[in-house]
């Protein structure tokens, strides 16, 4: 993703531009070096940042949803008259600068103060939250429970070594070698600290004590807590065949996972990638970046088809294929006798490198041993409260009541942060039902794909546009009934899908 810096766009908005020059209530200027969203809404005009904070998405190609931006990249959503980041995948808010209205032009000033004002107090000193879990979900609400105003203590144990980093990153640029590791961590370490959360790394949990309300670690500490977030994740599917266990196989979840293949990238000729997944595609890709011969062995016959089609899954193998990668499709390793895999076939390939891309299965068994009702995942209800009173889900273990789409249980990275910060708030009290509308990305070289909303299955694609030519979108339809919508760089119509959705479940 290019985030490189360029000159500032549009007019010099210290010297006023007339209300005639806006297009659809937006305009693009500067002030200086720093590049400028101006928006009307009504008789007011606001200035922002015109980058979102998360990737540096063009918040001028995005859309205004009441007093409110949405990232037309990756549908992070701010606030205009505040600037706070209202949905993830972004968290840090946009700059604002004063405006003046005066002889039919909007005039822009000095910059106003930045950071994200904190609401009024919340929940007592003394209450105790524990938040089991360091991905998105449980970062993502550990950093709204404080932005809330909350006041009691916050502790989060996180099986993970590092702290919460921006894990989409790890499949894509950072494992290409084009983002600095400066990228990915979700806050700087000092965060924490500065906000008093007790940030707990390479803890595993061991046991929920729902009736004297505590949480108990492998080592015999004992966390006392008033609210719960349950935030396990998922973990990837291993491999049960001879000779998966050897130090070249690999999968691909967390920081360390990624810096075991980087290592032995450097020194890699050949990789084998298994499974056509997205994570499985998304590392081919980032492989094939660092000049390394990948070869890509899925039992399906069309990659991706299951989600996003067959005509987009033709897509995107022909994309990989374009750019070097083998596929080695209705296939699948039966044994790795060294540096050889052996395909069920009878074919072999060597390979310095394997990454197993098969899936992820959700962490339950935490939740099972607490006595929580599963449901092929946590089940919830519309706030993300389990069916223990004080103790929530949220993130790639939780199935949700969704009024679009049934009961749903999703392993996308938005949806975590967005649960986690719904989650967050219904800890204070708050009963916020969860609605948001799912989202995921994927990046296959140059070549972004969008999707929104659900589609386990469905009846009919309407294609709009030229799959091939990278420049379309697809929806998918169960009845006649929009489910879930795919584009390849049609972001506005995606945005604009996403908010058709939000309103029919409305």
């Amino acid at each position: 993703m290019n985030t490189e810096q360029t000159q500032p766009a549009g007019p010099d908005l210290s010297k006023g531009v007339a209300l005639s020059a806006f297009v659809d209530g937006k305009l693009l200027g500067h002030v200086g070096e720093d590049e400028i969203l101006l928006v009307r809404l009504g008789d007011d005009v606001l200035a922002v940042g015109a980058q979102c904070t998360h990737y540096h998405g063009p918040l001028a190609d995005g859309i205004v949803v009441g007093d409110s931006v949405r990232c037309p990249w990756h549908h992070a959503c701010f606030n205009l008259r505040s600037g706070e980041a209202e949905h993830a995948p972004a968290f840090d808010p946009l700059p604002r600068w004063q405006t003046e209205q005066r002889d039919g032009k909007i005039y822009v000033g000095e910059k106003l103060e930045s950071g994200t004002k904190t609401r009024a107090k919340a929940g007592n000193s003394g209450d105790k939250f524990v938040v089991i879990g360091g991905g998105g979900a449980g970062f993502a609400a550990a950093e709204m429970l404080r932005r809330e105003g909350f006041q009691g203590s916050i502790t989060m144990l996180s099986h993970d070594a590092a702290p919460p980093v921006d894990r989409p990153n790890l499949s894509k640029d950072y494992l290409a070698g084009s983002a600095p590791e400066d990228w990915l961590p979700l806050r700087p370490d000092d965060f924490y600290a500065n906000n008093n959360i007790a940030l707990n790394v390479g803890t595993n949990v061991s046991g929920i004590d729902t009736t004297a309300r505590e949480v108990v670690t492998d080592d015999g500490h004992r966390f006392s807590f008033d609210r719960l977030l349950l935030a396990t994740g998922a973990e990837p599917v291993k491999l049960s065949i001879p000779g998966a266990e050897q130090p070249h196989v690999l999968t691909l979840r967390s920081l360390a996972d990624c810096r075991a293949i980087i290592k032995q990238a450097e020194s890699a000729r050949r990789a084998l990638v298994i499974g056509a997944s997205f994570i499985g595609l998304e590392a081919a890709a980032a492989l094939r970046a660092r000049d390394i011969e990948v070869h890509v062995v899925a039992p399906e016959q069309v990659p991706m088809a299951r989600i996003l089609g067959p005509e987009m899954g033709a897509f995107v193998r022909a994309l990989h294929g374009q750019h070097g990668v083998v596929f080695h499709l209705g296939e699948s390793v039966s044994a790795f006798e060294g540096k050889l895999a052996l395909l069920k076939s009878g074919a072999k390939l060597e390979a310095d490198l394997v990454v197993v891309g098969i899936g992820v299965r959700p962490r339950l068994a935490l939740a099972e041993q607490s006595g929580l009702t599963l449901d092929r995942g946590v089940a919830v209800d519309a706030f993300l409260e389990t069916s223990v009173p004080g103790i929530y889900a949220a993130g790639d273990i939780a199935r949700w009541p969704s009024a679009q789409f049934g009961n749903i249980r999703v392993e996308h990275w938005a949806v975590a942060e967005r649960q986690g910060q719904t989650a967050a708030r219904n800890m204070l009290g708050r009963r916020e039902r969860f609605d948001a509308v799912p989202f995921f990305w994927s990046q296959h070289y140059d070549v972004p794909i969008n999707y929104v909303g659900h589609a386990e299955q469905w009846d009919e694609i309407a294609i709009e546009g030229d799959i091939m030519a990278k420049d379309c979108l697809l929806r998918y339809k169960q009845n006649g009934r929009v489910q879930a919508v795919a584009s390849i760089f049609r972001d506005v119509a995606s945005l604009e899908a996403e908010l058709t959705m939000e309103r029919e479940a409305a």
